[in-house]
């Protein structure tokens, strides 16, 4: 069974992460920029909750919120928090920090203010570099991540889809209604609602032209194999 973390355990988590040897100094490390123009305006004054979870801000909001956060974490975040949000056991696993209030409050004061100890950068200070949209941006792709094990239930079935979809003998229109239903079954780590996954990412590919089967094929290989 997966566990979400609290504020309180997230904090405790960070730190004893840091004391038992995570020097990774991010000072030589250049931030990327990451392009929100097509995410709502939130203001200038940080919030303290995610504006663009998908009960706030509608299915398509969020997940434009997910692709822009997906691109801006593993160009930013993922050296040391890891491929996916997967972390490798030095860093905290953000995918466990609660889709909540308190969840937000932790992630927008390290985003912001990052952390230092003993005069070494441990986390570096995005305020001033990253806008507010793309840190929540950054914020919904690693709450949506799904939580360990998401999809071992649902494995056969996928595999038994993408063989169909890449044989060029499924029906699209069937195949993505059952991804799609396959989607809202899979759990994020966070507590999120909806899980960026590779099923809800391959009914999206359906929607496509001539190579959305092809497209939803690779979406499924991808993500079947990344479970292993």
């Amino acid at each position: 069974m997966t566990r979400r973390i609290p504020l309180s355990a997230a904090c405790a988590i960070a730190i004893l992460s840091l004391a038992t040897g995570f020097v990774h100094a991010h000072g030589d490390m250049t931030p990327q920029p990451v392009n929100t123009e097509a995410l709502p305006d939130v203001g200038e004054e940080w919030l303290s909750e995610n504006p663009y979870r998908a009960e706030t801000a509608g299915p398509e909001v969020w997940w434009t919120a997910v692709t822009i956060g997906d691109s801006g974490y593993n160009q930013n975040c993922a050296r040391c928090h890891g491929l996916g949000v997967v972390s490798g056991g030095l860093a905290p696993d953000l995918r466990y920090l609660e889709a909540s209030d308190y969840g937000d409050e932790w992630f927008v004061e390290r985003f912001r203010h990052g952390y230092a100890q003993n005069g070494t950068t441990k986390m570096p200070a995005f305020e001033g570099v990253l806008d507010q949209k793309a840190a929540w941006a950054i914020r919904t792709y690693i709450e949506a991540r799904p939580e360990d094990g998401a999809l071992d239930t649902h494995s056969d079935r996928l595999k038994a889809i993408r063989d169909e979809l890449a044989a060029g003998s499924g029906d699209h229109p069937s195949l993505k209604t059952e991804l799609a239903a396959i989607a809202i079954a899979v759990k994020t780590a966070s507590g999120a609602s909806v899980a960026d996954s590779a099923p809800y990412r391959a009914a999206l590919a359906l929607d496509g032209g001539g190579e959305a089967g092809k497209k939803a094929t690779d979406v499924l290989t991808i993500g079947l194999s990344a479970t292993h």
